[in-house]
């Protein structure tokens, strides 16, 4: 199985190091326009192989999409990062123009592969691929459901003072500080539900922190995250290449499932290897319905911004 990342930054190298090391596909190519940048990136995960075990093929490429041929999945991590104080918003209009030119490259050569987009805005670069390459929905992923799944865990294992993966809980929405709604009601721990053992007002925190994560990492390393980005990624990824059917929360492409028409907002979906194999349906209260109608509206304006890039 062949894996393609477009963007050798730090989420896309890491994304790159964690399929590498955990065997998830037999190649993976990084490509990214600065000279010798995704080359040297691969050859030091190569380098990492006798020692950590692994037989993965990494390679790096500098612009040169034929590279990129018959691969399965393609990820896509081009784009300006954030900086301090800087929101994924702001992000539109830099990066709209970079990931419609990435898809429609990789496409070239790679007419049948899935794609997941992890570019910021994610919801609205997932809607920009969708639209500019005419793909089917299934193949269009966005990544960032995962992400903020993994962090509203962290903070709940904080929060009880237990460890994260006995930990279940779920972030649906838009991937904004202002958008994604950490499901607090339907989070447990080991099945026995999360507010048995925390207070309200401790789970609101919990949200709080949970919804300004990025945020509070950017404004620490002057940057955006890398590590968790990275590995959600290929948590994603490995659910697609291996079939596992994994219930993971993605931004895909809604034609009336909650309500919502025309837009890429985050949502529980079955991945496989089809990619969205099926959008799920959970009974949400009003306070939730309601956050997913504000979170959607939010979206859909961010959307509009790319009718000259559509154009």
């Amino acid at each position: 199985m062949k894996v393609t990342i477009v963007g050798a930054g730090n989420v896309g190298a890491t994304c790159a190091d964690v399929i590498s090391y955990r065997g998830i596909a037999s190649e993976v190519v990084l490509l990214d326009i600065k000279e010798g940048f995704a080359e040297g990136k691969a050859m030091d995960i190569m380098q990492c192989a006798t020692n950590t075990g692994f037989n993965t093929k990494v390679s790096g490429v500098t612009n040169d999409y034929s590279k990129t041929a018959n691969s399965d999945v393609v990820v896509i991590t081009s784009g300006i990062p954030r900086k301090p104080g800087m929101t994924r918003e702001e992000l539109i209009g830099i990066n709209a123009g970079i990931v419609k030119s990435v898809a429609e490259n990789v496409l070239k050569y790679s007419p049948n592969t899935i794609v997941v987009v992890v570019s910021n805005p994610m919801d609205t670069m997932t809607y920009l691929t969708l639209k500019a390459t005419g793909l089917p929905k299934n193949r269009i992923i966005g990544m960032g459901g995962a992400l903020d799944s993994s962090r509203f865990r962290y903070y709940l294992s904080k929060a009880l003072d237990k460890p994260s993966n006995d930990v279940s809980a779920m972030v649906i929405g838009g991937h904004g500080d202002t958008t994604m709604i950490p499901l607090t009601r339907l989070a447990s721990y080991n099945g026995i539900p999360v507010s048995e053992f925390l207070s309200q007002e401790a789970l609101d925190k919990v949200a709080a922190d949970t919804m300004v994560g990025g945020a509070t990492l950017t404004g620490l390393l002057g940057t955006s995250a890398w590590y968790a980005p990275g590995a959600s990624v290929a948590y994603l990824v490995d659910s697609i290449l291996n079939d596992q059917k994994k219930m993971i929360a993605c931004s895909v492409f809604l034609e009336g499932e909650y309500g919502q028409n025309d837009i890429c907002l985050g949502v529980p979906c079955i991945i496989g290897k089809n990619g969205i194999e099926e959008i799920l349906s959970i009974n949400l209260d009003e306070k939730e319905k309601a956050l997913l109608a504000k979170s959607a509206d939010a979206v859909r304006n961010m959307n509009a911004d790319l009718k000259s890039v559509l154009a």
